[in-house]
């Protein structure tokens, strides 16, 4: 095989047969792969199934308060549920996260209350969840920064003693989501540099979903993304995103091997962005319908409900308690939403510094007292 092989041609993402680990097919039949395996039973499946219908329904009703303006943005996750459900359950009981902005399917994995996710896009604070309780950090918008706030971490992990002890009550690893966009900035460059040097126990779980906005795979790069770490001398791999039984098994190992004390992973989740990048994007703009389609095709949830069907593992009344489920979520969302009181201005100066200033309090002062000075019409002041 020539060395040119492996570089990405027009649209090669689209239709190509990839060579990635793949333990569920499209089809919804289990196959065996030498190196990686699924050992969790039919109930296991199931469960994981219940995760990605109840994000896709918040995901869905997410989008539809944006577009009801009740959110001033939103980023949809819609087709990338098993990357993000397969990778986040694998996660042992003392690992850290550290996502994106879409990463929803793994922020309700790690019990994240999701109008917490709703209040951050809403503008009413920057994220108000307790990330050391859920061990899930702040969104960042920033691209590709994350990587190298995962990467300072898990270095204080392994100076903590937290690293390869051989303690499963002790070890931890770090989780570190980017999408195939971030691998093109310097802060995922830097994070690789700094993981590889320190053997830092940091897993890059990159979601590969085919676009960066506007800009397909193969305009951002020249060879397969699970193969640009290895210059890094981090080891890459790739699974298919769309499964939920290999992203899981792919993870679960790479973790391990982090929590071991060997060192970092790459792993390119590949796997395609249904939806818009954000409620702000037309991607009719720049992709074709068959494209869409043949994604379709690959539908992460409906490959998984097949197979449960076919072996036995739920019936029509499971799948039945599960869509009744996802609606009586995506309807206590849009309440809890609606019912969200604004933000006070006033209050944001109380929130600048974890001690208040002299200085801030001044201003603070001044600015109540400018309040002060508008009546409303019954006379009072606001």
């Amino acid at each position: 095989m020539s060395e040119l092989s492996g570089l990405a041609g027009p649209r090669a993402g689209a239709g190509a047969d990839i060579d990635y680990v793949q333990l569920l097919t499209p089809e919804g039949v289990r196959i065996g792969n030498d190196e990686y395996d699924f050992t969790g039973d039919d109930d296991q499946i199931a469960g994981l199934y219940r995760d990605m219908v109840l994000t896709r329904r918040f995901d869905l009703e997410a989008t539809a308060l944006q577009r009801q303006g009740e959110l001033g943005l939103w980023a949809p996750c819609l087709g990338q549920e098993a990357a993000q459900v397969g990778s986040a359950r694998a996660l042992g009981p003392r690992d850290h996260v550290f996502p994106t902005y879409r990463e929803h399917g793994v922020a309700r994995c790690l019990g994240v209350d999701p109008v917490d996710l709703l209040r951050m896009f809403r503008g009413i604070d920057h994220g108000n969840w307790d990330v050391e309780t859920h061990r899930f950090n702040l969104y960042t918008v920033v691209i590709g920064a994350q990587t190298l706030h995962a990467t300072g971490y898990a270095m204080g992990l392994e100076r903590d003693g937290l690293v390869g002890t051989g303690d499963p009550e002790r070890d931890a690893a770090v989780l570190a989501y980017l999408g195939d966009g971030a691998t093109s900035q310097g802060d995922v460059s830097e994070a690789f540099v700094f993981s590889a040097s320190y053997n830092a126990p940091v897993v890059f779980f990159c979601q590969n979903n085919q676009w960066a906005i506007s800009e397909p795979i193969e305009r951002q790069s020249r060879i397969p993304l699970h193969k640009r770490s290895s210059g890094f001398g981090i080891p890459g791999l790739r699974v298919d995103g769309n499964d939920v039984l290999a992203s899981y098994a792919v993870t679960q190992k790479a973790l391990e091997h982090a929590r071991s004390g060997n060192g970092p992973t790459f792993i390119e989740a590949y796997t395609y962005r249904m939806g818009a990048h954000t409620t702000s994007d037309d991607p009719t703009k720049y992709r074709l319908a068959d494209e869409v389609e043949h994604w379709r095709l690959r539908d992460p949830i409906a490959r998984v409900r097949a197979y449960l069907a076919r072996s036995g593992g739920a019936d029509d009344a499971f799948f039945a308690r599960i869509d009744a489920e996802a609606e009586d979520l995506a309807a206590d969302v849009r309440k809890r939403c609606l019912d969200l009181a604004d933000p006070s201005l006033i209050d944001a100066f109380d929130q600048v510094y974890a001690e208040q200033t002299p200085y801030l309090t001044e201003q603070q002062a001044a600015y109540a007292a400018y309040l002060e000075t508008f009546e409303d019409a019954e006379g009072g002041t606001r």
